[in-house]
């Protein structure tokens, strides 16, 4: 019987994919369920399933090709069996030797062989002499996220202030209980928990920064879903904690440990990406010491979070070195004024500063 390997149905927002990679060949075996290929969408990677288990008789679109919901992209014969190749056997007992191996290029044996040919490129071997240049298009996700930061820019009146926090009190309370909290939860204490639980205590006392816009409506959220910028190896994503105040420690940090998962593995789902009143990204891990965070459209404000350093401080007349961090908030000026945007920041600058008022709910 021969059956439709179909694309996966896309949500609304999505019109479109590209076929990413085939997983399999013309003539392969495949059990019901099993990935076949991979599409990009300008959200999420979606994964294409064998409908039935049999052979798969025909490939109708390529790699690269682009394709709609639910177009046809192959079929399978469920009861046909795999065919073979009359050479395929002599191919795999061909001596080694006739086949050069330049001693340029030694494979390390720690590392898999498919690894290798993507650094020996021919590019990497031209004469010193020569420069070349390599163009390939962008992802999906790459020409959305440029889509979207433009979009921010044109539509919102952006507009940052900054701060610093003395990171030693939530340092010295992840030292002392680190151990015990990982023993007992599973997931290590990390640093950003303690940031959505600041933003979201400040979000409560000026609930306009946790706003957005609509035409000529702001529409004011009484719940409060806390994007968290992610790199991948496809981009940025901003997954979101949903009712980030009703989530403990644990649940920030287990949650933001497998949506870190997730973005590596290319598995984000569209439902992770949905919607968010507010945003927090961390230029901090890769060394950034101060930036201007864009707008997540549709929300109004963005939190940034940048690298911790020693530095000389005066604390009741004595210098002292304390391990600072700047932070930064973006705003919609448009609805948020300077008011609202500073006395926010400082409000998330206190409480991390004093743990105890995010217990106390102060």
């Amino acid at each position: 019987m021969i059956i439709e390997v179909k694309v996966p149905v896309f949500s609304e927002s999505i019109s479109e994919g590209t076929l990413l990679t085939w997983y399999k060949t013309k003539g392969d075996t495949v059990a019901r369920d099993e990935v076949l290929a991979d599409i990009e969408t300008d959200k999420v990677v979606l994964e294409v399933p064998a409908p039935q288990a049999g052979v798969l008789v025909d490939i109708l679109l390529q790699e690269g090709d682009t394709v709609t919901s639910q177009q046809i992209l192959a079929h399978i014969d469920t009861e046909a069996q795999e065919t073979q190749p009359e050479n395929t056997v002599s191919e795999a007992v061909a001596p080694a030797a006739e086949t050069p191996v330049a001693e340029t290029t030694p494979v390390a044996e720690d590392t898999p062989a498919t690894e290798e040919p993507p650094v020996f490129q021919a590019a990497t071997v031209l004469p010193n002499t020569e420069r070349s240049e390599q163009r390939v298009p962008m992802s999906r996700l790459r020409a959305r996220v440029a889509e979207r930061l433009l979009e921010s820019q044109a539509q919102n009146a952006i507009l940052t202030t900054f701060n610093e926090v003395n990171m030693k009190p939530i340092m010295d309370l992840r030292a002392k209980y680190k151990e015990k909290f990982e023993k007992e939860h599973g997931v290590k204490l990390g640093f950003m928990s303690f940031f959505v639980k600041a933003a979201v205590a400040a979000l409560k006392k000026f609930p306009i920064v946790n706003a957005s816009v609509d035409g000529e409506d702001i529409i004011y959220h009484g719940y409060f879903d806390i994007g968290i910028a992610i790199g991948s190896p496809r981009g940025l994503v901003v997954p979101i904690l949903r009712d980030a105040d009703q989530m403990s420690i644990a649940e920030i940090e287990q949650t933001i440990a497998n949506f870190a998962q997730k973005a590596k593995e290319g598995k984000i789902a569209i439902e992770d990406l949905t919607g968010g009143t507010f945003s927090i990204t961390n230029g901090g891990t890769f060394g950034s010491m101060l930036s201007t965070p864009i707008i997540n459209p549709p929300q109004s404000a963005i939190l940034g979070m940048h690298a911790t350093k020693d530095r000389a401080m005066v604390e009741n007349g004595e210098i002292v070195i304390r391990p600072m961090m700047y932070l930064a908030l973006s705003y919609d000026h448009r609805i948020i004024d300077g008011r609202e945007a500073v006395l926010a920041l400082v409000a998330i600058k206190d409480a991390l500063e004093d743990p105890a008022r995010l217990l106390l709910d102060l």
